[in-house]
């Protein structure tokens, strides 16, 4: 394989492990695959860990001296490393577990503190949403498009799933029974980040979930995805992402983004 140098370099880097972990996850999906529990209700399949090995194995090949921080494996690499990859082999395990095809392929480069290249891809589709950090793009059928935020579907990705270190202030699920939310959204749940590439895509309004987003493998490509494109993204109270444990509002435009931090906010207050 050969991959140039450089930050085109490392986009298509991203896509082509990206595109090696959709490749496995496509091939195991329906067979019977052996479960590896990791604690309460979370668990690995073996297409979770052969797509990870996959992934790993572009990374290794192309940037040997990068370090590597895997879901399932863990950290590689020289410790204190400025370049580091975060790969998320299968998010939406428990989807693909009952033969669900929503799920999404992560693999993101951070150099020091940002990253720098993304890309998000979709098993199923054959879409890979990817940015080298200043464009965002989408490649289906071996040709890329621009992708272009919209709030225009009125809808909104809500993550459910725990942690939730942001309780008793914010809680998702009162997010969706609020009033002013049925106003304005209609929820969706695909419990995949794969939707967090589908606000970049103009597909969903926003993506609102709780947690800590600190070199999250999980959700480093969809942000950088958003930031790329144009969408406004913050953490659920304004914050910057990536600081903690702020959770994420990435929203199409400013105004869907400020109507949803309103309504954080007064969930917030009626605690108070």
């Amino acid at each position: 394989m050969s991959i140039n140098n450089g930050e085109s370099g490392d986009a298509q880097l991203a896509v082509t492990a990206a595109q090696a972990g959709a490749a496995v996850v496509r091939d195991l999906y329906g067979k019977r695959l052996e479960r590896y529990e990791k604690s309460a209700g979370d668990f690995a399949t073996e297409a979770d860990l052969a797509a990870e090995r996959a992934i790993l194995d572009v990374l290794r090949e192309a940037r040997p001296e990068d370090a590597v921080t895997g879901e399932e494996s863990g950290r590689s690499g020289a410790a204190g490393a400025r370049r580091s990859w975060l790969v998320d082999p299968l998010c939406g395990t428990l989807n693909y577990a009952v033969h669900t095809r929503l799920v999404g392929v992560n693999v993101a480069l951070r150099v020091g503190a940002e990253v720098t290249a993304a890309a998000t891809a979709d098993p199923f589709s054959g879409e890979v949403f990817w940015t080298d950090g200043i464009r965002a793009q989408v490649r289906g059928d071996g040709t890329d498009a621009e992708l272009t935020p919209s709030a225009g579907s009125a809808l909104v990705d809500v993550n459910l799933d725990p942690p939730f270190p942001n309780a008793p202030g914010f809680q998702a699920a009162r997010l969706l029974a609020d009033p002013g939310f049925a106003e304005r959204f209609r929820p969706r749940v695909i419990s995949s980040t794969l939707a967090v590439a589908w606000v970049a895509a103009g597909r969903r309004a926003a993506y609102v979930t709780d947690g800590d987003l600190r070199d999250s493998v999980h959700f480093a490509a969809g942000i950088a995805l958003c930031r790329a494109a144009g969408c406004t993204v913050t953490g659920l109270y304004g914050e910057p992402v990536h600081t903690g444990a702020g959770g994420l509002i990435a929203a199409a435009d400013a105004e869907t983004h400020a109507a949803l931090l309103e309504l954080v906010k007064n969930q917030a207050d009626r605690r108070g």
